[in-house]
């Protein structure tokens, strides 16, 4: 029987880059023959690949003052998507899990009611039961009703079973795609660095991404300090929204160590247009991590051709080896972080060489065709 796929996703561009995913797995599943359709919502634009029909029924569902009224329209978006797939003769849906609730309750049943498999893949449920632990038995019973869970790594893959009685047959593994054919280079350094205000002088760190307590900023901003002291010409950049609280407490380290004319501090949404200059001007990217399951800013760094520099936690380590396709240094751990940026430019040529090797890295074994591939086979199995 042929596959067909409806991906129903009502977050895609409201959800950072994560629309370039969607578009990444649909182009490599239609490259295999599946047929894809996307469900979505309205402020996410037609990427224009071949084969790919795409149907904008989740409006009027962000940013409304009360959530019953928006919840509404997530129903009335869902039972279209949901109808329409099954018009279509779509034999699976697939969503992507950021967070579970009554509405994931609805789609997964009336999925099921109309004769449709239904595939999850868990993006960051595991923090959010983290934050919130009397929905666990929601959320056990939602996977427990999927027909197939799917996760992005080992890492996540071993947390949801010691969270839940599952086999290990029970999860498939299917990890985050490159973002190569949605991105542009942007090759000029100097030219970025002058549209940011960065001196084309400067040595450039740049921290990018929503900013969370759980990505170890104040970390990087001790770190900072011991690093300037020989390589006084450092540049931080911090370019994201705080995601929580607000940007009071590494505010007050930069003042604490006297880091105001090391760092440019962005803390607000950046424009996609400007994502580029941001990774051009950047000679090293750091994720400071202190707890993650997957990392789309990874991907996205090493898409644009940059070093990347991580702290050693196990979803890091599956993805990149230290000094060959990335650098690691010990999580939570000032020193380390510290000593590795002063030995990553005290030598000159390795930044140009785990760049190089990274980025062959992930356009071949996290490229979206051999992606579509490894999930053609989960759908067969089905």
């Amino acid at each position: 029987m042929l596959t067909k796929v409806a991906l129903i996703d009502p977050v895609a561009a409201r959800g950072g880059s994560h629309h370039f995913y969607l578009f990444g797995q649909a182009k490599g599943l239609i490259n295999h023959n599946i047929e894809v359709t996307l469900f979505t919502n309205s402020i996410t634009k037609n990427p224009d690949i071949k084969n790919l029909n795409v149907y904008h029924y989740y409006k009027g569902i962000f940013d409304r003052k009360s959530n019953i009224i928006a919840g509404i329209f997530y129903l009335i978006g869902s039972i279209r998507s949901i109808f329409h797939a099954k018009f279509i003769g779509a034999n699976i849906c697939h969503y992507h899990l950021f967070h579970i609730n009554i509405l994931t309750v609805f789609d997964l049943f009336l999925s099921k009611l109309l004769g449709m498999k239904v595939v999850y893949t868990i993006h960051d449920v595991i923090s959010n039961l983290e934050k919130n632990t009397q929905n666990k038995w929601l959320i056990n019973f939602v996977l427990k009703f999927s027909d197939k869970i799917l996760t992005h790594n080992h890492f996540s893959k071993q947390q949801i079973q010691d969270l839940f009685d599952y086999h290990d047959d029970d999860i498939g593994i299917i990890p985050h795609g490159n973002y190569i054919p949605f991105i542009k280079l942007e090759k000029n350094q100097e030219f970025s660095r002058q549209y940011l205000g960065i001196s084309k002088n400067k040595k450039v760190l740049l921290f990018f991404g929503m900013i969370k307590r759980i990505k170890g900023l104040e970390i990087l901003l001790s770190a900072l300090e011991k690093v300037i002291k020989l390589h006084p010409d450092i540049l931080l950049v911090i370019a994201g929204k705080t995601w929580e609280g607000n940007f009071k407490i590494y505010q007050e380290i930069i003042d604490k160590y006297n880091l105001n004319r090391f760092c440019i501090v962005r803390n607000k949404y950046i424009p996609s247009n400007d994502v580029n200059h941001y990774f051009a001007a950047a000679d090293l990217v750091i994720l400071p991590y202190k707890r993650i399951s997957q990392s789309g800013v990874l991907m996205m760094a090493v898409s644009y051709q940059k070093a990347v520099l991580t702290s050693d936690l196990p979803p890091f380590k599956e993805v990149l080896s230290n000094d060959k396709t990335g650098f690691l240094f010990q999580s939570e751990n000032i020193d380390s972080l510290a000593n590795k940026i002063i030995q990553i430019f005290n030598e000159d040529e390795l930044l140009k060489t785990v760049s190089e090797a990274g980025y062959e890295l992930i356009d071949t074994a996290y490229n979206w065709n051999v992606i579509g591939e490894a999930l053609k086979t989960q759908y067969l199995k089905l």
